[in-house]
């Protein structure tokens, strides 16, 4: 099988799909749909978003300096597109869409009740990087829907929410496990 040349992207894919909430939940709110989001350390916990100058979104992080990341699920699908391609300047997303905005342990900014996993974030560095500004952030708290979390372990079973994922252009359900970390190199 051959390769051919491709013009240079953004092809590290799939990525989750995570409506972002920002604002006060008490004042001006919103919600953003993101894919360009990830953990950049594990101690500190922190996480970043990239978002567009232009979004509205944008000046409400800018000027809160806080974020959540509301993980989203396959029952989130059509909220979680819609919030990515309607313009907070003109819809009230919460309503719209009939999500919950719920006041989190940390941060003003609401978390969205609908999500099975939503990370408050503390911005630390904006990096303005061309087409979007990096929202570097550490995680401040977590808040988890309780029926997800294995009572003998308690380990979080995102995978029982059914997560969606994006994948150029598309959502996508998870598929069936192929192992577990480190499961290449066990003793049998």
């Amino acid at each position: 099988m051959g390769k051919v040349g491709f013009k240079p992207g953004t092809l590290i894919y799939p990525l989750p799909a995570v409506m972002v909430s920002c604002g006060d939940i008490d004042g001006e709110k919103n919600i953003l749909t993101v894919a360009w989001t990830g953990t950049i350390c594990s101690d500190p916990a922190m996480c970043y978003i990239s978002v567009r100058k232009e979004r509205y979104s944008h000046h409400l992080i800018e000027a809160s300096r806080e974020f959540v990341i509301n993980l989203t699920t396959q029952k989130l699908a059509y909220a979680t597109d819609w919030c990515g391609v309607k313009s907070g300047r003109d819809f009230d997303k919460f309503k719209e869409m009939k999500l919950t905005a719920e006041r989190g342990q940390i941060v003003k900014a609401p978390l969205i009740g609908e999500s099975p996993l939503n990370i408050e974030c503390r911005v630390t560095e904006v990096k303005e990087l061309g087409s979007h500004d990096m929202f570097l952030a550490e995680v401040v708290a977590i808040d988890a829907e309780e029926s997800l979390i294995d009572k003998g372990t308690g380990a979080f079973q995102l995978n029982h929410a059914q997560p969606l994922a994006y994948s150029h252009g598309r959502y996508y359900g998870l598929g069936e496990r192929l192992g577990g970390f480190g499961f290449s190199v066990k003793k049998k």
